[in-house]
């Protein structure tokens, strides 16, 4: 790992949600913390060639170069956080930075890419643009999860995309009973329920039968698993809300998973308690992207096929 801070003590740039930086433009260097991990001998490479590559950049000025995940960044000021990696690189990102979100800009080394959707040469050529500060920072909800365990424990937990409740066991189902400010909404009979962000609506809740929601909603979308009564369907609701999840006493033990990167044993009568967190996801967009030409570039959602007789 090699680190670098600036000496000169000034304030971060301030930004704006959906706003282009141009509008703050100054003089100052646009100040980079790049993240590559270093236990991923191409990505480690990668990052070595980019930070040397920066460097020799007018207008920009790489302050940490870090290649692991452990490190806290609270005390280093930075314009943007640059992830080398896939969507889990954003996510580790995500909750490296903790309560101190920072705009984040992805370049894709994984497979899918839909939040770190640009190529390195994609944004070698962008470059300029970033130079001049000609980005907008799109603000994302984030997600508090609390598991109360019925001998009074406490755990806590930040998240960005879903919380699942799985079984703990193959081949057996869970009875989740929700409830949402208090009111009692539904029990699901599921091998699992997802409650996830609109960030995360494009990631399991996708894969299970969940809606696309825009990526700036303030909403949670909740998923069953494999539900056992054809009513239970997805649900959509308002993100001021408290989400309370709790094992029935016919239950089976299960899982509760967060991000995939926190993993908690629940007991029947444990409670998880989701709802907004005090900050929130920031990622930078360049001109030219937007959330629908990610989902035709990155899902091959592109509605009618071409057929040959169709112009």
């Amino acid at each position: 790992m090699s680190v670098c801070i600036t000496n000169r003590n000034r304030d971060a740039l301030p930004f704006r949600t959906d706003a282009a930086y141009s509008e703050f433009m100054n003089d100052s260097p646009l100040r980079l913390i790049v993240l590559a991990r270093g236990d991923v001998e191409r990505i480690k490479h990668a990052g070595e060639e980019l930070v040397e590559f920066l460097r020799s950049q007018p207008g920009m000025q790489v302050v940490a170069h870090i290649e692991s995940e452990t490190i806290s960044l609270d005390e280093i000021e930075a314009d943007l956080v640059l992830v080398l990696g896939g969507d889990g690189a954003i996510l580790r990102a995500c909750h490296q930075l903790n309560r101190h979100q920072r705009p984040i800009l992805g370049v894709n080394l994984g497979r899918l890419g839909f939040l770190a959707d640009l190529s390195p040469d994609e944004f070698r050529e962008m470059l300029p643009r970033l130079v001049q500060r000609e980005f907008r920072v799109v603000e994302h909800l984030m997600f508090e999860c609390t598991l109360h365990h019925a001998d009074g424990s406490v755990e806590k937990y930040l998240g960005l995309n879903e919380s699942i409740i799985s079984a703990a066991s193959p081949l057996q189902m869970i009875e989740v009973r929700l409830s949402i400010n208090g009111e009692s909404v539904t029990a699901y009979s599921c091998d699992g329920l997802i409650i996830s962000t609109p960030v995360g609506s494009t990631a399991h809740s996708l894969s299970a039968g969940g809606p696309m929601l825009r990526q700036n909603l303030q909403a949670f979308v909740i998923t069953p698993v494999c539900p056992h009564t054809l009513t239970n369907r997805p649900l959509v609701d308002g993100a001021d809300g408290i989400y309370s999840l709790r094992l029935a006493e016919t239950s089976n033990d299960a899982l509760l998973v967060i991000d995939g990167q926190y993993r908690c044993e629940m007991r029947v009568g444990d409670t998880v308690e989701i709802r907004r967190a005090p900050v929130t996801f920031k990622l930078a967009k360049l001109p030219g992207r937007s959330y629908y030409t990610t989902l035709q570039r990155k899902l091959g959602w592109s509605g009618q096929p071409l057929y040959p007789n169709r112009r």
